[in-house]
């Protein structure tokens, strides 16, 4: 016995393993300062969290449809409906054991060997793996700092191909943060109208987390001629603090979701209904606080940016949203630490900090762009200041 050649074709998920080795210092007692975790540090809302515990309450313990209940179902339309000026129907709705689920359903449903699926770098980890697994292949296209890392059209253009099934879309973006404006979305838009043979796979996960007045939009909605051909991938666990809970939610064709719901019965049947219970809350209830978690956010992102900017070898482009930041360390590639250690890859840098100076990031080798990394911010302003103070000593060390 083996493991398989699709388990073969995938990588374990280098933020978990660092989230992972966070937690292990921790419990070895070391003051380690772990910035690699995508999630909010603020609780679940009360009203939500109550909602669940009713659920428990009036015994709704028992199995729901296999993609998701009626109740959670019409929130999730009319979700979509107030905040984006779409229109759905139930049977256009799926419901998923979190996001990174509601990826997995779709590509695996979708894709056939020899499929390409276009992801512009950086990336969410997950993305190339999960269509390596269903057979399908990568096809990456890299945008940098110097383009605030978005896609450009004529870049998606040239990635595209006779075999291109998908392009994944993710805005705000995981892991840098950056946004596409309505206009951006619109001039990619164009370039899909040449090519009806291309899905859009949206990712708007960090739909609600934006600064700086930046108008959210999704293509569906700025580019109504492919709604059709585009699946929107949500989710209650960022904005709604609820990453536990594991609600993730998609809007498409009804085919692919009855696909979707296909899948989803041989693997995890129905996502916990005491989750959706309180997902339902979530979308329905008094959306106020979402304001005044972004702005403590807003702070946070202010503070890291300027001290990364003021790092000698760092360039932090300012993210419209999400809680990330993606420093270019070009700057710092080549020299060597105390120890007389030559830093040649982002990963020997973000070990460098690991070892010596006790903060944990992600590199950026496991986003597709290098050399960068990612520090996820979702954590208190005393905290952040003293792993920035940390990395400004660690870079001040190199030679």
């Amino acid at each position: 016995m083996k493991p398989s050649a699709a388990l073969n074709r995938i990588q374990p998920s280098p933020t978990l393993a660092v989230t992972s080795r966070v937690l292990e210092l921790k419990r070895e007692g070391v003051d380690v300062i772990g910035l690699g975790a995508g999630e909010p540090d603020f609780d679940t809302p009360d009203f939500i969290k109550e909602a669940g515990m009713e659920a428990i309450r009036q015994n709704k313990t028992r199995y729901t449809n296999v993609d998701g209940t009626a109740e959670l179902k019409d929130a999730i339309v009319a979700k979509f409906k107030r905040d984006n000026g779409l229109t759905y129907a139930p049977n256009q709705i799926s419901v998923n054991v979190g996001g990174k689920h509601t990826l997995f359903n779709a590509l695996v449903a979708t894709i056939d060997a020899g499929d390409e699926v276009v992801i512009p770098a950086p990336y969410w980890v997950s993305y190339p793996d999960v269509v390596q697994f269903a057979g399908g292949t990568p096809v990456f296209v890299s945008a940098g700092a110097d383009q605030q890392y978005k896609m450009k059209p004529e870049q998606l253009d040239a990635a595209i191909t006779q075999k291109t099934k998908w392009v994944i879309l993710n805005s705000p973006s995981n892991p840098t943060g950056a946004g596409y404006t309505a206009d951006e979305l619109r001039a990619l838009g164009q370039v899909l109208d040449r090519h009806p043979h291309v899905w859009i796979l949206a990712d708007d996960m960090y739909e609600h987390i934006v600064y700086d007045g930046f108008q959210f939009a999704t293509i569906a909605e700025v580019c109504p001629q492919l709604y059709d051909r585009t699946l929107i991938l949500n989710g209650c666990s960022k904005a709604y603090s609820m990453t536990g809970w594991r609600i993730g939610f998609a809007a498409g064709a009804p085919w692919l979701i009855k696909a979707m719901a296909k899948l989803q019965s041989q693997s995890t049947s129905n996502p916990c209904s005491i989750a959706q219970a309180a997902a339902t809350a979530a979308l329905t209830g008094d959306q106020s606080f979402l304001a005044e978690r972004n702005a403590a956010f807003q702070k946070r992102r202010d503070l890291v940016v300027a001290m990364l900017n003021d790092t000698p070898g760092f360039t932090c482009p300012v993210p419209e949203g999400a809680f990330y930041v993606y420093p270019d360390i070009s700057g710092v590639i080549g020299k060597s630490t105390p120890g007389g250690l030559r830093i040649e890859t982002d990963e020997q840098f973000i070990a460098y900090l690991l070892d010596d100076y006790r903060v944990a990031a992600v590199q950026g080798a496991a986003f597709g762009l290098s050399p960068a990394f990612r520090i996820s911010y979702a954590t208190s302003d005393d905290v952040l200041k003293e792993a920035c103070s940390r990395i400004q000593d660690a870079v001040s060390k190199l030679r």
